[in-house]
């Protein structure tokens, strides 16, 4: 899927290495019009990696009880999950670790709470719902996010720049012909890309509600790369066409 867009600049652009032939004389420069192009490729693909947020909240009547039942809490379920991940390809790492009073209205602290993070990072859906699941009695899933790795993401954007350059090339050639030129040559050229991500929310609540291991379904990515940048056109006695 293409799509592409094309303006034509109001004055004209000399450009002194282009506009001077070889014989000839400085004062026959042709001052040539210039234009700009946009050319776009986009994909959807499916998202790939899945980012799980398992989380521990206590309370107590101490900061030194929160914090000694929270830290407890986190090395078993690091070192239960560890040893799960084992083998796998599930990345554990450890997330936001806080600790804060509970005031009453007289801002007099009757309690401690603290929170704990484990963050999973996997491209297998099935191994990390199920490492999930195990240490949920511990740590239960807080949130779930969806997402395309980065090698796939690079692999789709060099074929879709490919396309956008093909795309880029054919719209000069078709706009110098438009306008009765012979051909073109380029002036600039410049990159970009954007990307708009779709997650699935329902499987997250449902995974967040649950400690039984569940399929996990990811939504998709559209992944874009655009060239935008300026052309001379070339009259038929001048025509440096590039195509």
């Amino acid at each position: 899927m293409l799509a592409m867009a094309l303006g034509l600049s109001a004055g004209l652009a000399t450009s002194p290495a282009m506009g001077q032939q070889q014989g000839e004389h400085p004062h026959e420069k042709q001052k040539w019009p210039q234009a700009t192009l946009q050319a776009e490729a986009n994909a959807e693909i499916a998202q790939d990696t899945v980012k799980i947020t398992l989380a521990a909240e206590l309370s107590d009547a101490t900061q030194t009880a929160v914090a000694d039942a929270l830290t407890k809490t986190l090395q078993d379920t690091m070192a239960q999950a560890k040893a799960g991940a084992k083998g796998k390809d599930i990345q554990i790492s450890s997330g936001n670790y806080r600790i804060w009073p509970m005031n009453d209205k007289d801002g007099k602290i009757t309690n401690w709470r603290g929170r704990a993070e484990i963050l999973m990072e996997s491209t297998d859906f099935v191994a990390a719902s199920e490492l999930a699941a195990s240490v949920s009695d511990r740590m239960p899933v807080a949130d779930l996010r969806f997402s395309v790795s980065p090698q796939k993401r690079a692999k789709k954007e060099e074929a879709l720049l490919a396309e956008a350059a093909q795309a880029f090339r054919d719209r000069a050639k078709a706009l110098a012909e438009a306008f009765g030129y012979a051909g073109y040559s380029i002036k600039t050229v410049n990159l970009g890309g954007s990307g708009a991500r779709f997650e699935a929310a329902p499987r997250m609540a449902a995974m967040a509600a649950g400690k039984a291991s569940m399929p996990l379904e990811g939504g998709t990515e559209m992944v874009s790369v655009s060239i935008n940048g300026s052309i001379f056109l070339h009259s038929a006695q001048k025509s440096t066409s590039q195509q």
